[in-house]
């Protein structure tokens, strides 16, 4: 029984060895099957990459030919279209003539009613550090475009926030469950810990109790061999 139980500890011990060094080999292999398919990967893109220029050439020889055959026919097509072109943007012109001329005869009638506005305007370039009217009115088209800047700039900012704060619920969301798992994993591992810790002291006892049989079995070993140098003598 004692024989038994010490070659079942170094069993168990060699085969853990066995066991580790095969994980060992078996990652091994893991990783250059890995680096393998790497590399038929890079070369399946390569390849693919000839293909596609290969067709991209093939449709453009064929696009080629039949634009020579086409020239013709388009180039006369295209004539007529750009006479028509031509006639509809004349058109388009006199209407936008017409248009701005009417426009002008409006700002013309509505021109004394504002006038009451440049003399205003008048004023605070002679009671301010403006030059002109102009300088005037291109500082408020200033202050009304950073206005809106502004206002673009916090919109974009309160974006980034609600876009921060949803990243965050779900980085948070993730290491909870992260934090979850570990937890049961430990907790895994302490049961199994505190099993191997309960079966330490068997495993002790039947050591003490080989190392005892051992030395008894030797004790009567030394008794034999004297008993025998006695009968021999």
């Amino acid at each position: 029984d004692s024989t038994s139980s010490v070659m079942c500890l170094l069993k168990k011990k060699k085969e853990a060895r066995c066991m580790e060094k095969v994980l060992a080999e078996k990652q091994e292999a893991f990783r250059e099957r890995m680096e393998v398919l790497a590399e038929q990967w890079k070369d399946l893109h390569a390849r693919r990459a000839q293909l596609e220029a290969h067709m991209k050439r093939s449709e453009t020889t064929v696009q080629e030919n039949e634009a020579l055959r086409n020239e013709a026919l388009q180039k006369a097509i295209k004539d007529r279209e750009e006479n028509m072109k031509r006639e509809k943007e004349l058109l388009r012109v006199k209407r936008e003539l017409e248009a701005l001329r009417k426009q002008h005869q409006k700002l013309c009638k509505k021109l004394p009613k504002y006038s009451m506005f440049k003399r205003y305007l008048e004023e605070v370039v002679e009671i301010s550090q403006f030059q002109d009217i102009e300088e005037v009115i291109s500082f408020h088209k200033a202050l009304v475009r950073s206005r809106k800047e502004l206002l673009q700039s916090q919109q974009w900012h309160k974006e980034l926030t609600e876009r921060a704060k949803v990243l965050l619920e779900q980085y948070r969301a993730e290491k909870e469950a992260e934090m979850l798992q570990c937890k049961n994993d430990l907790v895994e591992l302490k049961r199994h810990l505190d099993q191997a810790r309960s079966h330490i002291p068997l495993w002790e006892d039947r050591w003490a109790d080989i190392q005892n049989k051992a030395d008894e079995n030797t004790t009567k070993l030394k008794a034999i061999k004297m008993a025998i140098h006695s009968l021999f003598e």
